[in-house]
């Protein structure tokens, strides 16, 4: 099986311009293709993973990758999947964003010896003459074709901004930059930046006459059309700080029944026989193909010392076998006792299994807190640090959100 027919298998690939030419050029080893990443934040999230994954698979056989951080498109935004405008951001914050996203790659794509490439935009946007951007790079764009654009028609109803209607041009700006400076002949990207990609083929294609390639690859969604990789706190993170391993181990092990063997084809690196057999699987079966992609994935992203850790974890509260040690942790020390033993809301809070008090008394009136396996239904239930001693104790809030308390 070809690199292209696996990507296509595993249910990846959603539009090319030149299919026979995309073939032709990753099935050997001949792509220097790039994928933009906008450093809105200091850490990436599942919403790259799927590209941080295309990139490897792509690198495995032979490709180059080049891993764009958008510098400069950042000091823009992108409209694309977007009701607002972003949040404006300084150079020092994008420039640590940048510094962040560079060691969670690392994970992912081989920089060494070349193999790779990260590379800012903001190096070649930041320097533009605005009458020669008008001149050489909008003289080929047309207004008309542009609004017809999926990203710029989301944002027509509430306002589009002129800001925002140049981020099309710079990106399309930024492929043609590469192809020169880099020789980069493709383009890969979520499906939702295919109007994007296409404006960077054609300039290529009216500045320099040559051919560039685009391939937009099928979005995370689950079984409801949206987009995975969020919880009620909030993103699911590829940084361990934000995003525990733990977590990010239990995120994958919850998925849907519906979404299980989706996941495994499009994220993990088994091999498809393998996954093949799990189509059949059952009741108590799709279980264990959850406990296989939750592991998989957090091996990817954290290692296999933290995924094992995880597994223990899991196993500890939910299958009561394995050990506790692994469990997520919160630790008090003698402040939280300086006005007496806390409540069962203060501990809601301080865990993080509560984001407020009137939340975390909600929780507990309906019935979903639970300590030591007991259930609380007194708001006013406190804890002195005999509770806490040895092992510490397992504070829950429903079915799949715990921590151990322990004594600092």
């Amino acid at each position: 099986m070809t690199l292209y027919d696996e990507l296509v298998a595993r249910g990846l690939i959603a539009q090319v311009t030149d299919e026979d030419e995309i073939k032709e050029l990753i099935n050997h080893g001949k792509a220097t293709f790039y994928i933009g990443f906008d450093p809105t934040a200091d850490s990436l999230h599942v919403g790259h993973f799927m590209a941080l994954c295309l990139m490897k698979r792509l690198q495995m056989a032979g490709n180059r990758p080049i891993a764009l951080i958008g510098g400069g498109t950042a000091m823009i935004g992108d409209p694309s999947g977007r009701t607002d405008m972003r949040q404006m951001m300084t150079p020092e914050t994008i420039q640590h964003n940048c510094d962040c996203f560079k060691k969670q790659m690392s994970r992912f794509i081989d920089f060494s010896d070349d193999k790779a490439l990260m590379v800012n935009n903001a190096d070649w946007l930041m320097d533009l003459n605005y009458i020669d951007v008008l001149r050489e790079v909008g003289s080929h764009f047309s207004v008309n074709r542009m609004l017809t654009a999926e990203c710029y028609k989301q944002r027509m109803e509430k306002g589009l901004s002129f800001l925002e209607f140049n981020y099309m041009i710079m990106q399309s700006y930024d492929f043609y930059c590469l192809f020169q400076k880099y020789g980069c002949n493709m383009q890969f990207g979520g499906d939702d930046q295919w109007s994007n990609m296409l404006g960077g083929t054609e300039l290529i294609r009216r500045k320099l006459g040559k051919d560039a390639y685009a391939m937009t690859i099928n979005l995370l969604l689950n079984s409801e059309g949206k987009k995975m990789g969020k919880t009620q706190s909030g993103a699911v993170w590829l940084d361990p700080a934000k995003t525990s391993p733990f977590d990010f181990f239990q995120y994958w092990r919850n998925v849907a029944d519906s979404d299980v063997l989706k996941c495994i084809r499009m994220l993990t690196f088994l091999p498809l026989e393998e996954i093949n057999e799990m189509a059949g699987w059952e009741g108590a079966q799709l279980n264990r193909a959850k406990e296989i992609l939750a592991y998989e994935l957090t091996r990817l992203v954290h290692g296999e010392a933290e995924a094992e850790k995880a597994k223990e974890a899991s196993h500890a509260l939910f299958a009561g076998a394995g050990s506790s040690a692994n469990m997520p942790t919160a630790e008090l020390c003698a402040q939280d006792f300086s006005d007496g033993n806390p409540d069962i809301l203060s501990l809601l809070v301080k865990t993080g299994l509560a984001q407020s008090r009137s939340d975390a008394r909600r929780a507990v009136e309906q019935g979903g807190v639970a300590v030591a396996d007991e259930k609380v239904s007194d708001i006013k239930a406190t804890y002195g640090k005999d509770c806490f001693d040895g092992d510490g104790l397992v504070l829950k809030r429903g079915k799949k959100k715990f921590v151990k308390i322990i004594l600092k």
